[in-house]
């Protein structure tokens, strides 16, 4: 097994090459930049490495968005972001010097001539507070300092291309500047088609770039090489707005932002830029009767407009500061106690989790916000576009819950509330709340993907968990007939799974899967825990000693015969895999698996170990990130735990790969075999959730 170092300063890559600044806890195979949303989520691929000025960020998907930067000092010019080509102009490119990344924020540090530019981009994730995590706005912020002890003359330039409205570059566009207290250019695409994708782009909503207009602030709107050259040879921008509108490749359209720094002799101040894609309405979503109901983004209800959004959000920077910086050193200190290894892993992971949802809130009969409805929706990033997946929800759970489990609530309530019309035909937990988001139109006609173990099982332990870390009773009562309906299912399919798929269903199905198995069977036990919780004492007995029973049962189909490892499948010798569902049982402290089971798993995998991880199951050699981290969470020793998480650590480090951190990748190689940017890495944050959790 590979070790990465915590703090590495040559990384070693497959064509022995290395990276020439250095990178702290590690070189990712992408940096998050502007992280907040589904459709506010910019990267910078590294491969086996790339600084910020040698590529173009990129939309999650790989779609480029044009995001430029120089910094002029005494009058020469240096490219720091993007990788622009502006004819006969001598602008050359700042040296990167290093790159880092915590939990909110990721800074690069370049030399452009005598002068060092720190360069932060800083996506708040302020899980306590509803309303400011709904922003979907991340910030940019600018400070230059001499490197020479001498003064110099600085300016700074930014600006995005219309490729941030939409990823079919042949689109047209419109635009508009408004320069008051704050300076905001807003693109958007001249025809909307609202609630409706094309290629995981929404085409609904406006792009905002934006700064608070202060002295030395100009602006500029036009083309691409143009407005660049403007600043290269001026240090300043003509506050002239561009009002012919056209396609997003038509002579490549910007939105351009400058500010004189002045002469500066020390550290400058710091210039704030915005970043945002905001739409209203959000989410369709589908209640009682078959009605349709649009819901906004959670902040409408607190802003009338977006500048004054945008006006508040730039305002904050400061305390925005603060308050990410207190919850990285959180959240690294938990980690940290782990290993270092591990929280790098977990920095990585917490802006990608946080990127697939948007919190929202309905209107009432007289069009007021209704405060008290708030609902979470979440995007499934790259593999389908479902809307509030259960078995992705499910992964990503232990972030929510570490973070703040009422958010990990409101991404069920829609589905609660959508299965208690009545509507969903089955008598199991749908899959998802909608096929295509954002539209949360739910599955009337019963043909979701039937995942009925997987999913009722997700849902009632969830539902334990959420209540466990609350201390919210009430959730039972509210859902009680409904969570019942599901444990009654799994009774009588559990023990014995028919030929289903689980969450794995890129694998497969699989009769008398294991691992499925026994999500149900902590299921059963989750629900009579949550029965005796409020008081149904009888359903308690009942469903404890069901559980109870089936355990024992499981053991014996599902132990191989020599002892010395849980099957695939029941009664197949040959076959093994990740039993990552045996977590819940420690996360709900509900104590039903042997601890000779676990110390019989710890043993086995140690191994089975390839380079990079465990092997989901003995079908194939790739693996899951998310699920190698769940199982870490209940090994025996931390021997065997620490070669899971430092197999996922050295994969998400090993210079191979170019995408927004993937979880499913081939576990003897370290490449990537499909997916990224999902939520589901929030499963890394499983030692975490389960570290810090207490049961009512």
């Amino acid at each position: 097994m590979r070790s990465v170092a915590s703090t590495t300063v040559l990384l070693f890559l497959p064509i022995c090459q290395a990276l020439s600044w250095t990178a702290t806890p590690f070189s990712p195979a992408s940096y998050p930049l502007a992280v907040r949303s589904p459709y506010l989520s910019a990267w910078l691929p590294q491969g086996g490495g790339t600084a910020l000025n040698q590529a173009w960020p990129q939309f999650w998907d790989g779609d480029t968005l044009g995001w430029a930067g120089y910094v002029n000092v005494d009058g020469v010019s240096y490219n720091f972001l993007g990788d622009p080509d502006v004819p006969n102009t001598d602008a050359a490119k700042a040296v990167q010097k290093s790159a880092e990344f915590t939990s909110t924020q990721t800074t690069f540090v370049l030399t452009a001539g005598p002068v060092d530019l720190t360069v932060t981009f800083l996506s708040p994730v302020e899980p306590s507070d509803l309303l400011n995590q709904s922003l979907p706005w991340s910030y940019l912020a600018l400070s230059a300092a001499p490197s020479d002890g001498n003064s110099h003359s600085v300016q700074v330039y930014t600006d995005i291309s219309a490729e941030w409205v939409f990823g079919d570059d042949s689109q047209t566009v419109n635009w508009t500047t408004l320069a008051s207290d704050v300076v905001t250019h807003q693109v958007q695409l001249e025809s909307q088609d609202v609630f409706n994708e094309v290629n995981d782009r929404i085409q609904q909503g406006s792009a905002y770039y934006s700064t608070l207009n202060s002295a030395g602030v100009t602006y500029q709107t036009g083309q691409d090489i143009v407005v660049r050259a403007q600043f290269i040879n001026h240090s300043t921008l003509s506050n002239t707005q561009d009002t012919n509108f056209r396609s997003i490749s038509d002579d490549w359209p910007v939105f351009a932002l400058a500010h004189d720094l002045g002469t500066i002799s020390g550290p400058s101040d710091t210039v704030v830029y915005s970043v945002g894609h905001a739409r209203d309405p959000a989410i369709e979503y589908l209640i009682a009767n078959d009605a349709l109901q649009n819901r906004s983004s959670y902040f409408w209800s607190q802003y009338s407009t977006a500048t004054d959004a945008i006006t508040t959000f730039l305002g904050d920077y400061d305390n925005a500061l603060t308050r990410a910086t207190a919850f990285d050193a959180q959240v690294s200190a938990d980690a940290s106690s782990i290993s270092s290894n591990y929280a790098g892993l977990v920095a990585l992971s917490v802006r990608q989790g946080f990127g697939a949802i948007e919190i929202t809130v309905s209107k009432d009969s007289s069009g007021e916000y209704n405060t008290s409805d708030i609902m979470t929706f979440l995007k499934e990033i790259s593999s389908d576009g479902n809307v509030n997946t259960i078995d992705v929800i499910y992964p990503a759970w232990p972030l929510f819950l570490y973070t703040n489990p009422v958010i990990g609530r409101d991404l069920i309530l829609p589905l609660l509330a959508y299965q208690e019309t009545g509507q969903y035909p089955n008598q199991w937990a749908c899959h998802d709340m909608g096929a295509t988001y954002p539209k949360a139109l739910g599955h009337n006609d019963g043909n979701d993907e039937k995942m009925p173990i997987e999913e009722s099982g997700n849902m009632l332990i969830m539902s334990l968990s959420y209540v466990q870390a609350a201390n919210d009773k009430s959730f039972i009562t509210s859902y009680y007939n409904l969570l019942d309906q599901w444990t009654r299912y799994l009774v009588d399919n559990t023990l014995i799974p028919g030929d289903q798929i689980s969450t794995d269903d890129f694998a497969g199905a699989l009769a008398n899967q294991t691992n499925l198995a026994i999500k149900g069977i902590i299921g059963i036990k989750a629900m009579s825990v949550m029965a005796d919780l409020v008081g149904n004492s009888a359903d308690a007995a009942n469903y404890s000693s069901i559980a109870s029973s089936y355990v024992t049962q499981w053991q014996g189909f599902a132990t191989s015969s020599d002892g010395l490892h849980l099957t695939l499948a029941y009664n197949n010798d040959s076959t093994w895999g990740l039993s990552y569902n045996m977590y819940a049982d420690k996360l709900l402290k509900t104590n039903l698996i042997p601890s000779s089971v676990y110390e019989m798993q710890t043993a086995w995998y140690s191994t089975v170990d390839e380079e990079y991880g465990v092997p989901l199951d003995t079908r194939h050699t790739y693996t899951k990130s998310d699920w190698q981290s769940l199982t870490a969470a209940f090994m025996t020793n931390t021997t065997v735990r620490d070669m899971l998480i430092d197999a996922v650590q050295s994969y998400a480090a090993d210079g191979l790969n170019s995408v927004p951190l993937s979880d499913w990748y081939w576990a003897n190689n370290g490449v990537v075999q499909g997916f990224q940017a999902r939520p589901v890495v929030g499963g890394h944050l499983a030692l975490v959730s389960r570290e810090m959790f207490h049961v009512v």
